[in-house]
């Protein structure tokens, strides 16, 4: 196996990690309801997708 043969610097660690980082999702605003959604899926509030209806929505029974 590979083994280092000097020290990585803490500048040259802290480069590689720069990208290390966590991301919002991207809402957007659903075009039939007006609720936030993640893009480029079906609202979950009211199940259209691109102005057509992709999904039922059923009640939940408690």
């Amino acid at each position: 196996m590979a083994h280092p043969k000097r020290r990585q610097s803490k500048t040259r660690t802290a480069k590689r990690r720069t990208h290390d980082v966590a991301v919002a999702p991207t809402l957007v605003a659903c075009s039939n309801c007006g609720a936030l959604k993640l893009a480029h899926t079906v609202c979950g509030q009211c199940g259209f997708y691109r102005g057509k209806l992709a999904a039922e929505q059923t009640v939940a029974e408690a």
